[in-house]
């Protein structure tokens, strides 16, 4: 027994580092919602990313990675910029001010389903019926938080159907929509899975560590460049207490959190990863709520945990299509009754002798 607490013990940190980007995520949104009561949109987005761009080129070049090098290597990492920085970062920034950081997060990180749906279709990845159920729990769960809470009431009582909607009374509505932080998430969600799908391309040719240093970078000054055009009086009522908020967010939410996320990847983590990929929400909601009062509508609550199942079943697709894989690895322990030695004996079990 103290051998197995001992073994728990090591495991303990580990385990607390591989949470510590989605943490660092959630509460960096938490962060930057705080702050942009005392600031504008892109100007803050700009000093999320750009320099935790320039700290992840440093750490890239202490760590000896390769730097980039020919126009394909700058090409698609200006490409990567553009979708994955500019635009992922300006929709966030923009959606994050007309929405609090709880349900933004939760948009953000709906983008799972669909890096599915474009692998889908680019790469011919298949996703099996466990992922095409996520997707749909999802698409059931972003309308949930998406679409005003009287449309989902009317529509699961039947009203919807029997009222006379005129085409003014619509294009209202669809309006509405349209300028809604939570329609401005979805479509930061949307860049980031492009980006993600991208990121295959951009590691042909460049490091993954430097390139993503040198995206952050490049895709933050076109941030810095609208906020000259089109924001005024960006850092004026800005407080000290802000100030820290964004360091923080650069710092932590964006330099070490993706730091941190690389470093496990390489380690082979991936599913370990993709796995953690709902606590990023959960940690906003939970510190939103605490630091930011922020509240949700029962119809809102029930999309949010919609779409937290859909992530789990479309991150965990390949495991539920194999069940008889998460018992093959079970082992019997036995407990010696004079010297207190363990033994582990493997026990095979088929997949198809389980499923009966």
């Amino acid at each position: 027994m103290m051998q197995s607490s001992l073994t728990d013990s090591r495991r303990l940190p580990e385990r607390l580092t591989l949470i510590a980007p989605f943490f660092l995520w959630g509460t960096a949104m938490v962060a930057m919602k705080g702050v942009l009561a005392h600031t504008t949109p892109l100007f803050m987005g700009g000093l999320r990313i750009a320099p935790a761009g320039i700290l992840v080129i440093a750490a890239a070049a202490l760590l000896g990675k390769a730097q980039p090098k020919g126009w394909r290597a700058w090409l698609w990492i200006f490409l990567f910029a553009l979708v994955d920085v500019t635009l992922f970062q300006g929709f966030l920034a923009l959606g994050l001010a007309r929405t609090s950081a709880g349900l933004g997060s939760v948009m953000i990180d709906s983008q799972p389903l669909a890096v599915a749906l474009l692998a889908l279709i680019l790469y011919g990845e298949r996703i099996g019926l466990w992922g095409w159920l996520g997707l749909g729990i999802g698409i059931a769960g972003i309308s949930c938080i998406g679409l005003p809470d009287a449309w989902i009431l009317q529509l699961g009582t039947g009203a919807w159907w029997q009222q006379d909607w005129h085409f003014s009374l619509n294009w209202q509505y669809l309006d509405q929509i349209s300028h809604s932080g939570e329609f401005l998430m979805l479509l930061a969600a949307l860049s980031m899975a492009v980006g993600t799908v991208m990121i295959r391309q951009v590691c042909r040719y460049a490091d993954p560590l430097s390139a993503t240093g040198w995206h952050m970078l490049i895709g933050g000054l076109p941030l810095f460049l609208g906020s000259g055009l089109w924001e005024s009086q960006q850092w004026i009522d800005l407080s000290g207490s802000d100030w820290i908020a964004i360091a923080y967010a650069a710092i932590f939410g964006s330099a070490i959190a993706y730091g941190l996320f690389f470093y496990f990847a390489s380690k082979g983590n991936l599913t370990s990863l993709s796995s953690l990929t709902f606590l990023t929400p959960v940690f906003a909601l939970i510190f939103g709520n605490l630091f930011l009062s922020e509240v949700l509508s029962q119809v809102q609550t029930f999309g949010v945990c919609l779409t937290l199942l859909s992530i789990y079943f479309v991150n965990q697709r390949e495991k539920l299509r194999r069940p008889g894989e998460l018992l093959s690895s079970l082992r019997i322990r036995i407990f010696g009754t004079k010297d207190s030695k363990t033994a582990e004996i493997p026990v095979q079990i088929d997949s198809k002798t389980s499923s009966k």
